[in-house]
């Protein structure tokens, strides 16, 4: 479509002029802190709040009795057991009272003066203690269990097996911006600023929570500071500070602290993967079983779906998947940049990797020979699939041909140099999205639009799918968002936005240039259009949503609908030292069609970076004798930073998908994100000769 359009939000940003939730000026408003639990299982038998009454600025110190009845909200969209409802504790750091005072360090250090009583309190039951489970509930994506074929008249006709287990950590999301919400009440009516990635989702779920109807909440959610995923449910801090509000009849604000984002915001499970691969001398698979199970939580029942892709990536006569949860003593998990196929392609990978070097074949080939004509689990057609051009165009960037495949053969003075690789794909998730598109005399055109900004460029997208349309410069088209009182968006989640939301403003387009008598793209000025209507001001109406048959992933009743690349690495590991470095990165994708470059590149530079802090760096340790998160922090937790990523190049390959959505596209803010982990870690092995199956890849690992 263009070279990249850069983004209209963005000088306000940089300046300071766009304000986040936490920004937004309320008068009246009390500021609150929450008390946390400070046992991981329990009944809480007493609160002591003398103290915190009594310290300066404090209001009102809140506990579960001053509150206004609470209605319990199905997950999803709360990824938790709403707290303050009842005496029991279900994990360390559980909200249990609200202070509420005049400044931030009032509230909360009137909050440490708070004390709380227990009882019943027992060790926590941790993961890899407690039994798997078949997960139930709205949590749970797709079919637990899946099966084709005979996996073991497979395995037992396969020349060279494989199978392995892999494990993933626990990781925190950990965005700039902290969750905050400032909610009050109008009459009966209420208004909430929140950081949420799915203001509509909120909206309805407040209603439930108070017992309202919808058009009795407002959310609004311009902008976020940073999301990916952990404000994509409704967690308590918002229902709390509303809770907070109607009891005092004043605005109340509330944002978390770093460490409560460690508690109340949810994370990405630890998982354990076991993954058998069966196959000839030639390379053909004969057999893929994949078992899985993460760690949730006892009230929760969040399962990652690590399996799926196994299901659907290679050509296999037997296919059979299995993914578990473990009910343990935790804050409930929740989905987390590339959720499901994050974890999962990382033991898929790594195993293709194991049997790439048992068949003595190279890894690309391996995946080459492999690939299927048809759904293999279902024989749908795809909707799209480029991975073979992935794979080639990717390889020939990394210059993946001058790779020896004996393990150690590359060195560079004091680092041992390795080249990994791996496959990337993602579900294609799709939800129904509407616009209103009003074109002024001038010809300027403004489209509203419930949808909030989450930093992956939306309104430079919907400049450019507008202007395509109507024929304008992408300059002339504005964007007004952030507010349930806009046509409706199903959320920044899933990597859904693009598609969804302009699919539906390239209908108001369409209608608008219909009305006007015009063709789209026809290059005539819309100015001069709307003078011969005699128009002081036209508006439109677009929607769109998946056809009635499709399911929430990829799968719909006739076509099987995904994205795919492929990832090559180098990495340098200090012969000395252990120290892995990710020295350059080479991303392929087929991702549907692509209609800003510029942003959709710095989302995949994005997301490789994310896939590496998964590889070496991410991991929540989970201390079983205080059951909690040990490190709430970004000290403890490390994150990458840019002194961590070397060269990354990135390109698309050409994927117009119209069954995916109607503008062609599908969505890349995960896709990135996958794979890379498995790639690091076929890397480290090609440099060092050691297979590291468990994640982040550790010093002591390599030395």
């Amino acid at each position: 479509m263009n070279a990249g359009l850069r983004r209209p939000d963005g000088p306000a940003k940089l300046t300071g002029a766009a304000r986040y939730t936490a920004d937004q000026p309320v008068p009246d408003a009390l500021v609150a802190a929450l008390v946390g639990a400070t046992v991981p299982t329990g009944r809480l038998t007493g609160l002591d709040v003398e103290r915190a009454a009594a310290a300066p600025g404090v209001v009102r110190v809140l506990g579960r009795a001053d509150l206004p009845p609470l209605t319990e909200v199905s997950a999803p969209p709360a990824g938790h057991v709403l707290p303050m409802r009842d005496d029991l504790v279900h994990h360390e750091g559980q909200a249990v009272a609200i202070v509420l005072a005049q400044t931030a360090e009032q509230a909360r250090y009137a909050a440490g003066l708070v004390e709380a009583t227990y009882a019943e309190v027992t060790p926590p039951l941790l993961f890899g203690q407690a039994e798997d489970v078949v997960p139930v509930g709205g949590n749970v994506l797709g079919e637990p269990d899946e099966r084709k074929g005979d996996p073991e008249d497979g395995l037992a006709v396969a020349d060279v097996v494989v199978s392995e287990t892999y494990g993933t950590a626990d990781r925190h999301h950990s965005p700039i911006e902290p969750a905050a919400t400032t909610a009050w009440w109008e009459g009966g009516e209420l208004v909430v600023h929140a950081s949420v990635q799915a203001a509509g989702l909120t909206q309805q779920a407040l209603a439930v929570v108070f017992g309202l109807r919808p058009e009795q909440v407002r959310v609004h959610c311009r902008y976020i500071g940073g999301g990916f995923g952990s404000k994509g449910y409704l967690w308590p801090q918002v229902v709390l500070a509303a809770a907070a509000a109607k009891a005092v009849e004043r605005p109340v604000k509330l944002v978390l602290t770093r460490a409560e984002m460690f508690t109340m915001a949810g994370h990405q499970p630890a998982t354990r993967q076991v993954v058998t691969l069966g196959a000839t001398a030639d390379g053909d698979l004969t057999a893929i079983r994949h078992h899985s199970s993460n760690a949730s939580a006892r009230a929760v029942d969040y399962a990652e779906a690590t399996t799926h892709t196994s299901t659907w990536l290679y050509r296999s006569p037997a296919i059979e998947t299995a993914f578990r949860i473990q009910r343990v003593d935790r804050p409930g998990p929740t989905p987390m940049r590339a959720p499901h196929e994050g974890p999962g392609m990382f033991a898929l990978e790594s195993a293709m990797d194991e049997l790439a070097y048992g068949l003595g074949m190279d890894p690309v080939e391996l995946r080459l020979r492999n690939e299927p004509e048809v759904d293999p689990l279902t024989g749908r057609p795809f909707s799209s699939r480029k991975l073979v051009e992935c794979l080639r165009e990717g390889a020939d960037r990394f210059g993946w041909a001058d790779r020896p495949a004996a393990t150690g053969a590359l060195r560079d003075g004091d680092d041992l140099v390795g080249w990994g690789m791996a496959v990337a794909s993602m579900d294609t998730f799709r939800s129904p999205s509407a616009v209103r598109l009003r074109v002024d005399a001038d010809g300027h055109v403004v489209i509203e639009s419930s949808v909030q900004e989450i930093g992956t460029g939306l309104p430079a997208m919907v400049r450019a799918a507008a202007a395509e349309v109507l024929g304008c410069a992408p300059d002339d088209v504005d964007l007004s968002h952030g507010d349930t009182g806009l046509p409706p968006h199903g959320g920044t989640i899933g990597s859904m936005s693009t598609m969804g939301l302009g699919s539906a403003v390239q209908a108001a387009a369409a209608d608008v240039l219909a009305k006007l008598g015009a063709e789209p793209g026809g290059g005539r000025p819309l100015a001069d259009l709307m003078a011969e209507a005699g128009l002081d001001e036209l508006t439109a109406e677009g929607r769109w949503a998946p056809e009635a048959s499709a399911l929430v992933g990829g799968r719909s009743a006739e076509y099987s609908m995904h994205t795919y690349g492929s990832i090559f690495v180098e990495v340098r590991v200090d012969a000395e030292l252990g120290l892995v470095r990710m020295s350059r990165a080479v991303g392929t994708y087929g991702a549907g069609r692509i209609l800003n470059p510029l942003a959709a590149r710095s989302q995949m530079i994005g997301g490789i970076t994310w896939g590496y802090g998964q590889a070496v760096l991410e991991e929540s340790v989970f201390e079983p004798d205080l059951g909690r998160f040990l490190s709430k922090n970004l000290a403890g937790y490390v994150v990458p930073v840019n002194a961590d990523i070397g060269e990354i190049d990135v390109s698309f390959v050409d994927d117009e998908d119209r069954l995916a959505s109607a503008i062609g596209a599908k969505g890349i803010g995960e896709l990135g994100a996958v794979g890379v982990s498995a790639a690091v870690a076929n890397a480290v092995f090609h440099a060092t000769g050691r297979r590291v199956r468990n994640l982040p890849i550790k010093i002591p690992d390599l030395l």
